[in-house]
């Protein structure tokens, strides 16, 4: 039950895909709540059709990750209580490029340990997001006589994601016409992994083939493998 204490959205940055190694100078907190969000949700198909004969109904081949979208203001025009036009160490006013600097630092640029953008989990009330950015548009509304601006409306969309172990987990199903992702465990070989998945290991060098490998005997713990759906034999 809620206190009435405002609470603020909130983007913590993570290192790594299983968010153990926070990076806390990068988290995010929202000036103000955006007004409204949306999440969008798909599953993907595909069409069976018969040599002769009509469209089949559409077969149901995997669910994909979710997306959210959202809105972020940013303005130092003085409206906001605490958030004036500031300034920097030479004197200079900076309007909002800090605050545009320190959003792209947390959401959008690369990480130096990594090499590529900060894994996110996105938090506000019921809402709990991880994911990781895939657009970011912003748009700038209103400027000083210089040139500076004061005001913006930053557009954000995220993608879902689940580290690889926990997404197998959840996707153990065992028919054969699915697709399916596994981790690769000790002991596991390909055509092991194969007859487990569809019933019989003769597939395992079309799964080779589907995933690249060069040497199917050669797999490493903590390896992701794409299992393809496989056509019923006749």
């Amino acid at each position: 039950m809620s206190d009435g204490t405002l609470q603020k959205l909130v983007i913590r940055c993570y290192e790594d895909e299983k968010y153990k190694t926070e990076k806390t100078d990068l988290k995010y907190t929202a000036v103000l709540n955006p007004e409204k969000y949306s999440e969008t949700y798909k599953t993907e198909y595909k069409k069976e059709e018969g040599k002769g004969s009509s469209s089949g109904a559409p077969k149901f081949t995997r669910s994909l990750p979710s997306d959210l979208d959202l809105e972020f203001l940013f303005d130092r025009t003085g409206i906001l209580a605490g958030y004036g036009d500031e300034e920097n160490e030479e004197g200079k006013k900076k309007g909002i490029i800090d605050d545009i600097k320190k959003f792209k630092q947390c959401v959008y640029e690369f990480n130096g340990n990594t090499h590529k953008p900060n894994y996110l989990i996105i938090s506000w009330g019921s809402l709990l997001f991880n994911g990781i950015l895939t657009d970011l548009s912003i748009e700038y509304k209103l400027f000083k006589s210089d040139g500076t601006p004061l005001r913006a409306i930053a557009k954000v969309k995220f993608i879902s994601h689940i580290e690889a172990e926990k997404r197998a987990s959840k996707e153990n199903k065992s028919s054969p016409d699915l697709t399916h992702y596994r981790v690769v465990k000790e002991g596991d070989t390909l055509p092991l992994m194969t007859h487990r998945i569809y019933g019989d290991s003769k597939y395992y060098l079309e799964v080779a083939k589907a995933n690249g490998l060069m040497n199917f005997r050669s797999l490493e713990p903590g390896q992701e493998l794409f299992f393809p759906p496989i056509a019923k034999q006749s």
